[in-house]
């Protein structure tokens, strides 16, 4: 980028993007740009930050709702819930470290680019539904809220959550207002070592079945198991479940799974500390965060599906991967090219997901579509979408093409 922009208010923004939209000029919109790298690459030289657009406008705890301007840093609003005992239940990752850059993960930006963590599969679900309504300016330069401070049934297109996952393509956002939940009062984490990646699948997917409320559960092979607490996970592979809530629970919670799980392998129990930093962990996918621009493939798939993949794509590839979400979703390294025409169709053949080209070196991000290809009815109206809101085309162009479905 050759210029950034930073409006310091909403009425700002829109007299930008309206000037922008008179003169036909693109602008990259952004947040805090920790995902810088993410997607395709925008054709655009001006970027449009909304970090300057900072603070929270309205938290009651009692209410578990907070409203907040965009460029907020993702920090702030964290603290704010710890003081009274809540939080972001969708535990949204950072990208820094996988994404080799700086900046300030926003609030906006987390709601941008639908971030969601290990919860997201067991428990919570991903940031779009937590998401209530939000403030945006669309590619007219014409002010826009949907949504509120609560949530109701309605019919038509939710505008908030079309928000979600659009990356900056659709709208500038200013505003988010979400939901929030108490804090679990404790949490522990049982491992089991030594586990195949069928084996491992197999616990995970009896585990989440059990009455036991687990919040997490990964598993990672022995490539990337020093990876993680400083290396102190026993065993050539760990196989990771959570559990939170209130201690006497989490304690009763945890014998029942160890008494469960100690017929498949050794294992082993990590406490509150261990248990936060390790899923910190995890969710910002700690074995590559690296500084090299190795592929990185995310890919979604049906956990029953997932070692199978692996395995089918390693006749044919040098790829390390580990697994979050039951399987269901998985985080792949390449240590060659992105082979992405046979990671796609792997995907495909073991029964449909998305894979998402997360990082990659300048010339393979230019040649390969970053995002999932779309079905063409799904295709048809995301275009149509994007050219109500965005009807000139000026809201980061390229970063997801109309036949691309972001993860």
């Amino acid at each position: 980028m050759t210029e950034r922009l930073t409006p310091e208010s909403e009425a700002e923004a829109a007299g930008i993007i309206a000037r922008h939209f008179e003169s036909g000029v693109p602008l990259a919109l952004c947040g805090g740009n920790t995902r810088a790298g993410f997607g395709n690459p925008p054709q655009a030289a001006i970027s449009l930050s909304s970090s300057a657009l900072s603070g929270i406008v309205a938290y009651e705890p009692s209410e578990m709702v907070m409203t907040a301007r965009a460029g907020t840093p993702l920090a702030e609003i964290e603290a704010a819930l710890h003081k009274n005992g809540q939080f972001l239940a969708f535990e949204p990752m950072d990208h820094r470290g996988i994404m080799n850059t700086e900046g300030t993960p926003t609030i906006g930006g987390v709601f941008a680019a639908n971030v969601s963590g290990p919860r997201r599969f067991a428990l919570a679900g991903a940031a779009r539904d937590h998401l209530l309504g939000a403030r945006f300016v669309n590619g007219k330069g014409e002010c826009i809220k949907a949504g509120g401070r609560v949530m109701k049934n309605v019919t038509g297109l939710d505008l908030a959550r079309l928000m979600a996952g659009s990356h900056g393509t659709l709208g500038f956002l200013t505003e988010v207002t979400f939901k929030v939940l108490p804090a679990p009062k404790a949490a522990a984490t049982i491992v089991v070592s030594d586990l195949t990646d069928d084996d491992a699948i197999a616990l995970m997917a009896a585990a989440m079945a059990l009455p036991l409320e687990v919040s997490g559960a990964a598993h990672l092979p022995y490539s990337v198991r020093s990876a993680f607490l400083s290396g102190a996970l026993p065993g050539d592979s760990a196989t990771c479940l959570r559990l939170e809530g209130l201690p006497e629970s989490v304690a009763v919670r945890a014998e029942k799974l160890k008494d469960y799980a100690s017929a498949l392998g050794p294992v082993f129990e990590r406490d509150g500390s261990d248990t936060k930093t390790l899923w910190r962990e995890i969710r910002d996918v700690a074995p590559y965060a690296e500084k090299s621009l190795r592929p990185l493939w995310r890919v979604s798939v049906a956990p029953s599906e997932a070692a199978k993949l692996v395995a089918a794509l390693r006749l044919e590839a040098a790829v390390d991967a580990l697994y979050d979400w039951q399987g269901g979703l998985i985080w792949m390294r390449m240590d060659g090219a992105p082979e992405a025409e046979r990671v796609r169709a792997l995907v495909k053949a073991h029964g449909g997901g998305h894979a998402t080209l997360v990082r990659a070196d300048p010339q393979a991000r230019a040649a390969i579509p970053a995002f999932e290809p779309q079905a063409p009815a799904i295709a048809a109206l995301s275009a149509r979408i994007k050219q109500k809101l965005d009807p000139k085309g000026i809201f980061s162009p390229g970063k997801i093409n109309t036949e691309e479905m972001a993860a």
